[in-house]
């Protein structure tokens, strides 16, 4: 299957929540996640991503498969205007993981940022997903500190 990935890629807000339903089980939900996820992030009102993507973010990714264009993951990418860029959301759909997906996803965030002048990337994730983070994305162990509000 070849997987077109695309910086700041065109999608809708419909496909966009069919995708976050799909990967973590509901538009707020909790599917227990895999790669491809950050399971329960905070709650997504249906139809609000586009807006809060270009007001909130440096970018996201895209990936579509290439024989129907159906949207098959995604990965947003937050910053702080400066340094820091942030991974959010990455998900994808159940039926295409295991095939390097989210990894791709990831990287392609990396460049994004990189290309933006960032000089670092954080992601926070569930223990299940430390190795697919520190394992097949390459990214180091560090500290965090997180407060439920």
């Amino acid at each position: 299957m070849t997987i077109d990935y695309r910086w700041r890629g065109p999608l809708t807000d419909p496909e966009l929540d069919a995708l976050h339903a799909e990967g973590f089980g509901g538009p707020d939900g909790d599917s227990g996640g895999d790669p491809g996820g950050d399971p329960g992030g905070a709650p997504v009102e249906p139809g609000a991503w586009l807006a809060r993507l270009e007001r909130h973010s440096l970018g996201w990714v895209t990936a579509r498969r290439a024989a129907d264009g159906v949207l098959v993951g995604f990965v947003n990418l937050a910053w702080d205007g400066g340094a820091h860029a942030f991974l959010l959301d990455t998900v994808v759909s159940p039926d295409t993981r295991r095939r390097g997906v989210a990894t791709r996803l990831v990287a392609e965030a990396a460049d994004g940022a990189r290309a933006a002048g960032c000089a670092w990337l954080h992601v926070d994730f569930e223990p299940h997903l430390r190795p697919f983070y520190l394992g097949a994305c390459g990214l180091r162990p560090t500290e965090a500190g997180l407060l439920a509000l």
